[in-house]
Formats: C-alpha cells, structure tokens, sequence
C-alpha cells in the first residue's frame, strides 16, 4: 500500500517542472513501479518461514526483505546472510537454532505449519508447548504437479544452498541425476546472484538457457515469485534475432552442424564467397572497355584478408583497390595520362555508381547475410565439397532452397551465429540506402491505404522482399521506425534483440544436450566466463550432446571451472528410481544413481496392449484427479499415439503447445519431456525408445524418471529385459 501511494504520488506531479524535475519525477515512477511490480510477484506466500535464535526474537523469512516506518526488519529476503541457517541449519551443526519453523500460506492467509526441531536442549517450555506437523519437505514433494514449477525456496536443502550461495565468478557446474533439485539451484542461484551482485549484474542481465519451450512455460513464474522480475529466458534457437525454427534436423544432420568442424566449414564457405574470376571480365563504359582480371582481384582479395576485417566489412578494401585500378584504366582510356589522388578518387566514385561495374563487384564479392550464406551451402554440393565435407555429410546437409520462408533448425543458430561473426556488418551506408528506400516505399504503400497496424506490418514485411532486404531488417522495427514509437526497452527485451549482446551471468539448464557449436556460441556472449552449468551427463539424448563437462568447458574455461554434485532424489520414489538404476547400467557401468529419499508404496507396472486403441484407454484409466499425467512416446511415432490419444481422452493435449502446462494429459517425446515432472508418467514402446537413437538407453533413463508417484509401461512388442522389474499388470 506504502509503494503504491508513493507511486501515485510521483504520477500526480504531472509533466511539468524543468528538466531536472521531470528526470526525478521519471527515476522514482521507474523505481516504485519496479517495487510494486515486485512486491506484487510475490504476495501469493510472501513468508515462508520463522527462524527461532537462543535468546533473540524471532527472524521471518520471505521472498522480499520488509521493514516498517521506522525501519524495523520485519521480514529477512531469504537470499541475506542472516538466512542461510533457514536452510543449512542441521541438528549436528545447529547454528544458534532452536527450531526451524515452515509457513505454509495460501494468499494472506496461513494455512500450515510445519517445526524442525534443531537443539531440543535450548527449547523452553512455551517453544514446547507450540510444537507443529512434520518438515516441510515430504510434504512440498507428496503435493501434486499443477503444470507450473513449484517454488520451494523454503525446502532448499543444504547441499542445494551451498551451491547457490557459491562465488559469482568462474564457472560452476552442477552436476545432478533425476530428481535432484538441478533446476530448483539454477533459478534461485539466479535469484540470489541478482540480490549479492546487483550493480554489477542488473546493467547486462542474466540469460537463462533452457531445453525447450515447455520447459521455459514450466519455469517462467518462479523467479518473479523470489522477487526477480526482468531475467532473460531462452532456448539455444532462439538466441539468433529475427530467425524462427520450425524444422528438426535428422540425427545425422545434428551431429553434423554440431561437431566444432562446423567452425572451418563455414570459414571456407565465406571465403567462396570471395571468388577470382576465371576469365577477365570485360566492363563496357560509353565508348571504351575496362578488363578486370585475375590478377588484379587476387591482389586486392589479398589486400582485404591482410585487413582482418569480417567478409563485408573488408569488401570496402577490396572494393577500392578494384576500382583504383579501373580508374587507372579509365584515365589512359580517356586521354588524361597521369591524374592527381583528388582526381583519381573522382573517378573512381564515378565508376562506382556504374550498373557495369556493380554487377561486376557484387559478382566477385557480394555482401552476404548468415541467412543467404547458409541456404547457399546446404543447396550446393558443390559448395558443401569445397568447405569440406565428404559425401555423407552432404547428404545429411543438401535441401533445396525454401519457398515460402526459411526453414531452419535448432542447430542451424549457432551457425548463423557463427557466419555473423565472419561476415560482420553489412556497411552502415547500404543499410541506410536500403532503409531510406523501403521506408519510401512503405510510405507510399500508406499513403495508398489507410491501413492498422498488422496491414502495415504486412506492407513492411512485402518492402522488404521486394528491396531484398528481408534477411537484414526486421519489419516490425521498420513498421515502428515508421510510425515513429519510441518504446523504452528492458534490459532482457534489449538482450533478445541484440545477437551481440554480452550479459553478467548465464545460467544453463539440461546443459547436457548442447553440442559443441551451441557452446562456442554461449562462450561468446559470456566473455567474463560467469557461468553455472547444470545437467547430468546420464541424461544425454542428443547425438550431438556433451560426453564430458572437461571437454565442452577446458577449451574456453581452462582451470577457472569447478564441479558440485548433488546426490539426493527428492522427486522419484524408491520404487521407481531402483528401474531406472537398472536402464543407467545400459547408459555407462560406472554410473550411479542419486539416492530417493521417500517411498510410496506404488511399484511400476508393466502391460502388453493391442495398439493405440488400447493405449487411449489405458491413459483414460490411469488419469490422476488433481494431479497431471504424461505419455512419453517415441518421435517416431509421436504423430500417431498423440492423435490416438487426444481422440479420445477428454482434455488431452499432444506436443508441446502452448496450452500443454494446463492440460491433465499430455503426449511427449522424451526431448520434449525433459527438465520436467508429472504425478503418473506411462512409458510407451520403450523397445523402440530404445531403438530409435545412439542414445536410447539415456533417453529411455529421462522418460522412467520424470514421474513423482506413478510409473507404468505399456509396450506391444516383447518388454526389454532391463525392465524386468516392473509388474506385470
């Protein structure tokens, strides 16, 4: 209430006053509204705990710290030093705590509460006399699943917290098996790192990298429920601004574009961008003719790499020595002997607004965007050959080129990313020709109907086809530049919009699955090398993925990286995790799965069934009232059980789609699956999970262990032997 009236208060100044006036007024709406937006975030279980000291009062524990008029400490941010015994307080090592209180409210309300006892021998008889429930944890981990991640920052183990209150800098991996609280570490590290290290962090942001979208809908709410409300989520394809992925790639085309070979292929197909002509070319200006040929163009292709500038950047010294030596040419052609630099620059410019001569430089070194670069390559064999890769590789790589748009992949952005690099900046006095005469043209196309905003997003995205400036503006910037909007951008949305960008920490989630490629890419947006990586090397399903943390991370953190392991399962039962234990041998012999810590009396199952007829009703019978239940299928056969499925279960959903978090039944491929939790997962044709990958055995390892009370198999072919344990149903 405080917040808002301060706020209002700010707002009903008005637009008046100097200049000074109108800046503090701005700075504090900004700084209030930020606040409010805060405090709003996380109303819903503000305190969550009460931390009781030998002789001092109480400390409460919330999501935000709070004082009163008078600047009394009401409620402590669980982030502060001073709350740390929260969660590492233990009855050997007590802390000064007598007893750990959980909150469990519900709006403003309390509607639980749940008492650690620490140091019994320091409890006074009132303390006594007020004793509650069981520990917190059980009780958060038998709740059902609501499609959300649930925010335990008030269960956070002591294992868990060292790992998040660990230094800002350098690299830390996490490294965790199912169940462990990887992604719970991840998203309050983030959290408590914006609380230490704010000045030094909330100027670059921090970007969060997740598996897939589902997984980012799944995440999105915990952060501003810790009081964190602009922190950039983000898969690997969408960290190229203005490319969409809408294909996957074969699993041979992945381990292709993400083997770091990728890094010279693309290097050899920008320098065949930069070609010498095979035959002079003959350039007819007026009355006389102008030859260009090899040796000249290999001098000034040379003159250019000497300038160790990116391929567009340097075509500025390729394209002036072409044209000093046409201009010399010029000069004899015409009769004018020996010209002054002033006169020779005169003709060059002259000779370079020539359609003759443009034709011939775009030729020999055309400006090229990542976009143009990559669909030449994966078009031409000839190409493909020429940067390097043999026959099978181009047979996973060949497509023709699209129609209708750009048809690209996961692992096409880091390659993008890759060729930005190399081909750098289009020269800032084309973009602005270019711009100038599409923003005319959309003028005119105003001008000629009155349109609302999405037309005249259309008339900018038609502009650009039309000035061939599709790949190197984007159309809602030029509708915008259009209309004149000046809209104030947040750090993350700036971060999105800008492939350069370098932020303060980078947080990376099923960190497993990125290829060597995607890491070169990530490396480059953390140049201070502030990092924490979690996943589990157990669970990698990419052919393409990581085999070991030492060799994705030496070549870029060389002994500034470090490895914490988490070994407690708090999501899989006993009963579940003992299959899954026996499907990692298959993964590597010398894995070892985390320990559960609780037990519920539901052993998994297995069933032969029919087809997918059966399987609907199987899945129709095994809903959990409450609670959310998936069916992870193979990709293989994805299209087919989820349309079985969705048929004839009411309310279920197949893929992962936007509306997939809410739905009481899901259909998932288990890439689709990962980084998240059902209450009932049923496995279908684990056989051919199995089968369709190198990394079968891992993924098969991901499917039985995303569920926290219920597991069933449900396969029409012979059961796998690794599987034995499951009961028959």
């Amino acid at each position: 209430m405080r917040t808002r009236e301060q706020l209002n208060g700010v707002l009903a100044q008005g637009g008046g006053g100097t200049h000074q006036n109108r800046s503090e007024r701005d700075s504090f709406a900004g700084m209030y509204a930020e606040r409010l937006a805060r405090l709003w975030a996380v109303e819903n279980g503000l305190c969550f705990g009460r931390l009781d000291l030998a002789g001092e009062s109480p400390h409460y524990i919330g999501r935000l710290g709070l004082s009163d008029d008078d600047q009394t400490r009401l409620l402590i941010d669980w982030r502060a030093p001073v709350a740390q015994p929260f969660y590492r307080a233990t009855p050997a090592v007590p802390m000064g705590v007598t007893r750990r209180r959980h909150l469990q409210t519900k709006g403003r309300q309390v509607v639980g509460v749940d008492d650690d006892l620490l140091d019994l021998d320091r409890l006074t008889e009132a303390d006594r006399a007020t004793l509650n429930g069981e520990a917190a944890l059980l009780a958060a981990l038998d709740a059902k699943r609501t499609g959300r991640m649930r925010d335990i920052v008030a269960t956070i183990q002591a294992e868990q917290d060292r790992v998040i209150r660990s230094d800002l800098n350098g690299v830390l991996v996490v490294q965790g098996g199912p169940g462990t609280g990887k992604t719970v570490v991840a998203l309050h590290r983030a959290a408590y790192l914006l609380y230490t290290h704010r000045d030094r962090l909330a100027r670059r942001g921090v970007l969060i990298v997740g598996p897939n979208l589902t997984f980012l809908r799944y995440i999105e709410q915990v952060l501003p429920s810790l009081g964190e409300t602009d922190v950039l989520l983000s898969t690997v394809a969408e960290m190229y601004p203005g490319v969409t992925v809408t294909a996957r790639d074969t699993a041979e085309a992945a381990a292709v574009k993400g083997s770091l070979r990728m890094v010279d292929v693309v290097a050899r197909a920008v320098r065949d961008r930069q070609r010498l002509p095979r035959q002079p070319i003959d350039i007819k200006i007026g009355g006389y003719t102008l030859r260009l040929d090899q040796r000249t163009c290999e001098a000034a292709r040379n003159r250019a790499a000497r300038s160790n500038r990116p391929h567009n950047e340097a075509r500025v010294v390729f394209v002036r020595h072409v044209l000093g030596a046409l201009a010399r040419q010029a000069a004899k052609a015409l009769g004018r002997g020996m010209l002054e630099e002033a006169d020779l620059d005169d003709l060059r410019e002259d000779l370079r607004t020539e359609p003759a001569v443009k034709t011939a430089l775009n030729r020999l070194w055309p400006y090229v965007t990542p976009q143009r670069l990559l669909i030449g390559l994966y078009a031409s064999r000839e190409r493909m050959s020429y940067a390097g890769l043999n026959a099978a590789e181009q047979d996973a790589l060949y497509r023709e080129v699209p129609r209708g748009g750009d048809h690209w992949t996961e692992a096409d952005v880091p390659l993008l990313d890759e060729a930005a690099e190399l081909l750098g900046e289009i020269d800032a006095g084309v973009l602005r020709a270019a711009a100038l005469h599409a923003e005319e043209e959309l003028a005119a196309a105003r001008r000629a109907e009155e349109a609302d905003r999405d037309s005249e997003l259309t008339y900018a995205r038609e502009v650009l086809e039309l000035t061939g400036m599709s790949d190197i503006m984007d159309a809602e910037r030029l509708a915008a530049r259009h209309r004149g909007d000046d809209v104030h951008l947040t750090t993350a949305e700036r971060a999105a919009a800008d492939r350069t960008w370098a932020y303060g920490h980078i947080i990376v989630d099923e960190a497993q699955e990125l290829s060597a490629m995607a890491w070169r890419m990530l490396m480059r947006k953390i140049p201070t090398r502030s990092m924490t990586i979690v996943g589990d090397i157990a669970q990698t399903g990419s052919v393409a993925g990581t085999a070991s943390w030492g060799q994705v991370l030496d070549p870029y953190a060389g002994g500034r990286w470090r490895e914490e392991t988490l070994t407690v399962n708090y999501r899989t039962p006993v009963e579940l995790m003992a299959v899954a234990a026996d499907v990692l041998k298959l993964v590597g012999p010398g894995l070892k799965a985390p320990e559960s810590v609780r037990e519920t009396g539901e052993p998994p199952w297995a069933r032969r069934i029919s087809g997918p007829g059966e399987l609907a009703r199987v899945v129709g019978e095994e809903i959990v009232q409450d609670g959310r239940l998936v069916v992870i299928v193979p990709v293989s056969r994805a299209a087919e059980l989820g349309r079985a499925i969705t048929s004839s279960v009411p309310g279920a959903v197949a893929g992962p789609t936007a509306g997939a978090l809410e739905a009481p039944v899901l259909v998932l491929t288990v890439t689709e699956a990962k980084g998240l939790e059902f209450d009932g997962v049923l496995v279908a044709e684990p056989g051919e999970i199995l089968a369709e990958s190198p990394r079968g055995a891992s993924d098969l390892y991901v499917a039985l262990t995303r569920a926290t009370r219920r597991l069933g198999v449900l396969h029409t072919g012979d059961l796998p032997a690794v599987l034995s344990r499951c009961e028959n149903s």
